[in-house]
């Protein structure tokens, strides 16, 4: 169905599905419709991409299309968290701008007011008013506002305004000519780093090149292990992927749900030749830094900060009596609203940090999923063994060096990734749970299968499964023949070929947005 008659049809199938719970087959929105079949079957792949959608088939092979009984979209946000970034992003933008002003121009006023007002302490009875001013800052003093060093330090050597800084370990990838500019970390200091974006089509990168190395098909459990999805929203995935790169489910014999992506397939370099992408063991998630800067820069904003605070608060006792000023202008303007300002400026990062380490926590119980992951795929997929919690902890431990493990953390992952994976839990004689995860180990089978029945990559003939003079006893039986073959070949294929190497390494996100600018 092209472009417009999806269109014209997709008001009408969202009506009916709507109607329906969100759960439907195609008969289902045909009879509701009245819409041709094939029209329909276009229409549901699509909204697909669109909606928070599922693939389902049943035992007879039909497939099912699930939906959000809402149709919620798939970026869809709740109003109050919209509202709330929203507020924090106009927030962080003018306080952005206020920092640029109240920062340095306050700084430079004050380190002009402090000189002057030891000056004029010197000179025990002298002009206070004029001797203060004349000491500090309208000749060329040192830290002039229009002196050109100092906005060179603050603005950098051909930085484009908006380009992100994403932190300290991204600056020291960058070449020797490319420095960031001050302003930016002291952005990060209030604020943080820049959170590297990337778009749905840079994050998709991968997961094709996986389907390219899968030789066009993959299951949902094939996924996980290249992100770690929980197993709902890695059939949630999948089924958007199908609707975004012209795959196909397909029900395999034995019932077997697997995805199929032949125009992924496709080349006109020859044949296809992709290698694997790391599996999710091996892009552990960094902690998340409060600024993201080094040490020192820390300790030159904080110090400017601080000295503006200290100044505007002592102003009233050393400043205005020495240099013969007060009245309410001057309260306001050198004391109240800078000294405001500067505990805004320390306070902004302080609630932050609070953020970063809840944050820091749910990275953690990620991490400890991906090494988990990695033990069981390798167990399940290479050994044939089940997995024990102690043995199971000492390997999350191994691997995740720079956070503590609980064998609490372990046992409870361990849970979470049986229910997913429909696994059997069962004691040893000593009373210790062993998990299993046959029904993975079959997932591959059946994707290896699906690869040996299509053979996407060759795109030649191999033997016959269909022939149009084929009654249908015969068709079902040469159909379940080609597909017992693949899974014999399957079977004995070593599926531990997936297993990538023990070796983990964290993820750096900037990598992912590399481009002239990096897009947040």
């Amino acid at each position: 169905m092209n472009e417009p008659a999806l269109e014209k049809h997709r008001p009408t199938l969202l009506s009916a599905l709507r109607k329906l719970g969100g759960k439907a087959t195609v008969g289902d929105v045909v009879t509701a419709t009245g819409v041709p079949a094939d029209d329909v079957r276009a229409g549901l792949k699509s909204l697909l991409e669109s909606r928070r959608g599922h693939l389902a088939v049943s035992e007879s092979g039909e497939l099912l299309y699930e939906f959000h009984p809402r149709l919620l979209e798939r970026d869809a946000e709740p109003l109050v968290e919209r509202l709330k970034r929203q507020g924090w992003a106009l927030f962080k933008g003018g306080f952005k701008a206020w920092i640029v002003i109240m920062l340095v121009v306050y700084f430079v006023i004050f380190v002009a007011l402090v000189l002057a007002a030891l000056f004029a302490q010197q000179r025990a009875g002298g002009d206070r008013r004029s001797g203060g001013w004349s000491g500090g800052s309208s000749r060329g003093g040192p830290f002039h506002i229009g002196d050109f060093w100092l906005w060179y330090w603050l603005m950098g050597n051909r930085w484009p305004v908006g380009r992100p800084y994403y932190g300290r370990r991204w600056e020291r990838t960058l070449g020797k000519d490319e420095k960031v500019p001050f302003y930016k970390k002291v952005f990060a200091f209030v604020f943080g780093p820049d959170d590297p974006r990337p778009d749905q089509q840079q994050k998709d990168r991968s997961v094709l090149r996986l389907i390219q190395a899968r030789n066009g098909v993959l299951s949902a459990t094939e996924l996980i292990q290249h992100t770690a999805l929980p197993m709902p929203q890695a059939e949630e995935e999948m089924a958007r992927l199908v609707a975004s790169y012209g795959g196909e489910p397909v029900v395999s014999p034995d019932g077997g749900l697997v995805y199929a992506f032949p125009e992924v397939m496709l080349s006109a370099h020859g044949a296809i030749r992709a290698a694997e992408p790391k599996a999710a063991w091996q892009r552990l998630e960094r902690p998340a830094e409060v600024t993201g800067n080094e040490l020192k820069d820390n300790v030159i904003v904080g110090a400017i900060n601080g000295f503006n605070l200290v100044a505007a608060a002592t102003a009233p006792w050393f400043i205005f009596p020495r240099l013969g000023m007060g009245g309410v202008a001057a309260f306001v303007g050198l004391v109240a609203v800078p000294v405001v300002y500067s505990l805004m400026f320390f306070a902004v990062p302080g609630l932050r940090a609070l953020a970063v380490r809840r944050e820091n926590r749910r990275r953690e119980r990620r991490n400890v999923r991906r090494a988990l992951l990695g033990l069981v795929y390798e167990m399940s997929l290479g050994k044939g063994a089940g997995v024990m919690v102690a043995p199971a902890t000492a390997h999350v431990a191994q691997h995740l060096k720079l956070q503590k493990v609980t064998q609490a953390q372990v046992e409870s992952a361990l849970h979470e990734l049986a229910a997913e994976f429909d696994a059997d839990v069962e004691p040893d004689p000593e009373g210790n749970l062993i998990f299993r995860f046959p029904a993975l180990r079959r997932d591959f089978a059946a994707a290896e299968a699906m690869r040996k029945v299509l053979e996407l990559d060759r795109q030649a003939l191999g033997p016959i499964v269909y022939h149009s003079g084929d009654t249908d006893a015969e068709a079902g039986r040469r159909e379940l023949e080609a597909f017992d073959r693949a899974l014999a070949e399957a079977r004995e294929t070593d599926l531990g070929r997936y297993i990538p190497g023990p070796g983990v390494a964290f993820e750096n996100d900037w990598d992912v947005v590399a481009g002239a600018y990096e897009r947040r």
